[in-house]
């Protein structure tokens, strides 16, 4: 019988959140672009039992997400897949945001399409900023879903000049990942898998910590204020939902997202933000 593994893309704190959970009796493949990051985290996991290899990937380049999911193929039946890898638009230029956090996810939803095994399952961490807004023409959503990978940054509105800051960036491209998750089900569901996504708010990692000091952190805390939850929420949150998408719990459950937020969206849909 083929040993199963789960791709673990995004050694941050609810990647790992939810390593922990797909892991269990799987061998997992631990992939970040920041080595010095990503080592530490798998030296950890091997503490608490995982049995842990590592791969350091640009999920931007299209290159070496093909070579990830050979690598992942070649060690066993890739039945779990999770995608957190990303950059904040505090971190990052508007372009780096598109070639990361959309196109990357783009080709990694495609490749792993090619090789997740039958009764597989993935999920995409996105972002509550997908759905922020009033979204976008009919038009513009259909080429984000379906506009092959390869020519996804050539679509004209994805010009930078056209898009604006990183912030209205991270905006389109997690409202891109949404869209190609419905997309992708089609693909997957080929394979007999299943691909979702969750779109996460303000949650307690270190980034939103360093967000929370920035240029931005008294929109974030009128955001906590403001929402039902009043606080953050906490990656074993995200964990718990992703386990239950990625189990047979949710074998029903493709091509959708699921907003976690703590109630920030719809305080901003009765206009309370």
């Amino acid at each position: 019988m083929a040993e199963e593994v789960a791709v673990i893309i995004g050694s941050g704190s609810i990647g790992v959140a939810i390593g922990r959970v797909a892991g269990i009796g799987r061998s997992v493949l631990l992939a970040d672009y920041n080595e010095e990051t990503m080592h530490p985290v798998a030296a950890q996991l091997r503490g608490e039992g995982y049995d842990v290899t590592t791969h350091q990937v640009d999920i931007s380049d299209h290159d070496a997400v093909i070579a990830l999911a050979a690598t992942a193929a070649a060690t066993g039946d890739v039945t779990r897949v999770v995608i957190a890898a990303g950059v904040s638009p505090v971190q990052a230029s508007t372009e780096r945001v598109l070639h990361v956090d959309l196109l990357g996810t783009a080709y990694v939803l495609e490749e792993f399409g090619r090789v997740i095994a039958p009764g597989g399952s993935g999920v995409v961490i996105s972002s509550m900023a997908g759905h922020m807004g009033e979204g976008y023409p009919r038009d513009v959503e259909h080429a984000l879903a379906y506009t092959p990978t390869g020519e996804l940054l050539d679509l004209p509105f994805l010009a930078a000049d056209k898009v604006g800051d990183s912030g209205a960036a991270y905006t389109l491209a997690k409202r891109g990942n949404a869209l190609r998750v419905q997309a992708a089900a089609t693909t997957w569901g080929a394979r007999g898998a299943r691909i979702n996504s969750l779109s996460p708010g303000i949650i307690s990692t270190p980034l939103a910590q360093d967000e929370m000091s920035g240029p931005f952190a008294e929109g974030y805390r009128n955001m906590i204020r403001t929402s039902a939850a009043g606080r953050m929420g906490t990656p074993a949150e995200v964990a718990s939902i992703a386990a239950f998408f990625l189990g047979p719990e949710g074998a029903f459950i493709t091509g959708s997202d699921l907003l976690i937020d703590g109630g920030v969206i719809a305080a901003m849909r009765a206009g309370q933000l």
